[in-house]
């Protein structure tokens, strides 16, 4: 158990021997040797030197030759059996000491030296220098301790105000927070907007692509559409109900991938606002109020869905619903006219074959492609100015008027925090306090040289 003690290395170790003993022997220095091989911390003291043999001294020890020590050896005379049996107090234990030695024929001349009184002054003064140099360690430690705990308590967050304006305050901060990272994400400050980019330049273009144009303008589609429109009489010249027929029927198909972008886009902008609420840290620490303005947020983002649908098949209906005179007025120009025969001939020849029919579906494709590319640079404006650009603007706003409806127990509720976050705010708090006064005690301590 000693070993224990005297192996750390802060503590002064006190050698103690009988001056009647060999201290060649001494098991307190052989101990001391191995712990403190240096002898930095090892200070020799010398008991019972009142009871040793008349013609014996202690002069060889005391005086560093029998055996050195880095510190001198110290002589001290305690009290005796019969001096405690008899209550003596220590202050007169004290002057018959420095009687002994003051008036010692072989330890007079050691006396300012000797005794419990200097052995305690020579220890005060070791220690003060102990301490002295490591003071710039303990404060370098302490300041440290500190800073970690502050940097610790940053993160974990300050304690909530109970006052309800002041609560009101913070969940507005921590929403601008939140508003902030989400539009970091949109912008390119963060990952995840490039996606948005994506659904315009990748998944719409191929899902234009993939329409069933092909089958819907087969010849025979095309045959049976323009009969159907025809009616009991058929067409006189170009048969333009099966042109509209034909050209509403494929403009349809366009709703499918505009409603699937805007469905996409907000795929997207719901994953931005959950990796913006997980990415932000003032946050964390209400998982109350992560749950409302991911609610919140998720609602906006739904509205603004419906009026993303609403406008793109708005534009495709816009297409279906007046179509470009001038591109139909150009097909007489084109159709073929065989060699040495009438247009109006060659009509009347043509109407009900097949290459009529391929002829119209042609014309219908070609239309059909010119709103495609049309269609392909409006639909991405509509889901931006409906989805995007009103997630940027206003995803909270309908949040911020409930909000400020709420009173103070429904906004405690919401800055209500996990039970082991704020027990270990508690403690860093205490241990911070701790290390403050500790580092306040050092600082206001006056040490004399």
């Amino acid at each position: 158990m000693v070993r224990t003690y005297v192996g750390k290395p802060n503590c002064i170790i006190l050698a103690v021997s009988p001056a009647n003993q060999d201290i060649a022997t001494s098991d307190a220095i052989k101990l001391a040797r191995e712990v403190d091989p240096t002898g930095e911390r090892t200070f020799g003291v010398l008991t019972k030197l009142d009871l040793m043999d008349k013609g014996t001294n202690a002069l060889d020890v005391l005086e560093g030759r029998a055996y050195r020590l880095q510190h001198p050896w110290v002589g001290i005379v305690n009290r005796s059996q019969a001096d405690i049996n008899k209550n003596v107090d220590m202050i007169y234990a004290r002057r018959k000491e420095r009687e002994y030695f003051a008036t010692s024929p072989e330890y007079g001349h050691l006396a300012s030296k000797m005794g419990s009184e200097y052995l305690a002054k020579l220890l005060s003064k070791h220690l003060e220098q102990f301490i002295k140099a490591r003071i710039p360690s303990i404060t370098s430690l302490i300041n440290k301790s500190i800073d970690e705990l502050e940097s610790e308590l940053d993160h974990l967050g300050r304690p909530i105000a109970v006052d309800a304006g002041a609560q009101l305050y913070t969940i507005l901060e921590l929403c601008r927070a939140f508003d902030k990272i989400f539009k970091e994400h949109l912008d390119g400050g963060r990952p995840g907007g490039d996606r948005i980019y994506g659904v315009f330049d990748n998944q719409l273009p191929a899902a234009l692509r993939k329409l069933p144009f092909d089958r819907y303008l087969s010849v025979q589609n095309v045959r049976k559409v323009v009969s159907e429109a025809d009616g009991y009489q058929p067409h006189l010249i170009a048969p333009e109900q099966g042109y509209r027929r034909l050209i509403e029927g494929a403009l349809n198909y366009f709703r499918g991938p505009a409603e699937a972008s805007v469905d996409a886009v907000h795929f997207v902008l719901k994953e931005l606002v959950r990796k913006s609420i997980g990415e932000c840290q003032e946050l964390k620490r209400f998982p109350s109020l992560q749950s409302t303005i991911a609610a919140a947020s998720n609602e906006a983002l739904e509205k603004f869905r419906d009026e993303g649908r609403k406008t793109v098949v708005r534009l495709v209906d816009m297409e279906s619903s007046y179509l470009t005179v001038d591109f139909f007025r150009k097909l007489p120009q084109e159709m073929e006219i065989p060699k040495g025969g009438k247009p109006e001939a060659a009509a009347a020849v043509d109407r009900y074959g097949e290459a009529h029919f391929r002829r119209i579906g042609s014309n219908v494709s070609s239309y059909v492609n010119m709103v495609s590319d049309t269609l392909r640079n409006t639909l991405p404006k509509a889901v931006v100015y409906c989805q995007v650009k009103e997630a940027k603007q206003s995803l909270l706003n309908y949040f911020y008027t409930q909000i400020g409806k709420k009173e103070g127990k429904a906004l405690s509720e919401l800055l209500d925090e996990d039970p082991a976050l704020m027990e270990r705010r508690m403690q860093c708090a205490k241990r911070l306090e701790l290390y403050k006064k500790a580092r306040d005690e050092i600082d206001s301590v006056a040490w004399v040289r």
